[in-house]
């Protein structure tokens, strides 16, 4: 199984930075804009829609406010055997550390989702850094 881990600092508070992971169904508009260019909620799923034209149902599996931990998974499809995420939203003086973890099978897949990682990390240092609106 592949496992990919980022983690970046972003200048921003942690709450703030996990105000805008925890909205689960905005993430098009509060998180990656660009990146993605549509979410919406169906139940507690959400279906992304990517700037590269992928669509993807996403699951919510947990959402911690307390550890400001937010945990979601693909379910098996004809490309992915398994797929689980985990963001971390860490209070580092008054900005805050992300730590975004994705475990996966194929193995094979680990090159492209790294690469499409990257280009959501900076997404969200661009907008998470920006002053809210």
């Amino acid at each position: 199984m592949a496992s990919i881990e980022k983690s970046f600092s972003v200048d921003t508070s942690a709450d703030a930075a996990w105000d805008a992971f925890r909205d689960f169904g905005a993430l098009h508009r509060r998180l990656v804009p660009g990146f993605v260019s549509d979410a919406r909620l169906d139940g507690d799923a959400r279906i992304v829609t990517f700037a590269n034209g992928q669509v993807a149902r996403e699951l919510l599996v947990s959402c911690d406010d307390q550890r400001r931990r937010l945990v979601y998974a693909i379910p098996p499809n004809d490309r992915i055997a398994h797929y689980n995420a985990a963001v971390e939203v860490i209070p580092d003086g008054g900005n805050c550390r992300i730590r975004w973890t994705i475990d996966l099978l194929p193995h094979a897949l680990e090159p492209m989702i790294a690469a499409q990682m990257e280009l959501a990390v900076a997404a969200m240092r661009r907008t998470l850094a920006q002053p809210a609106a």
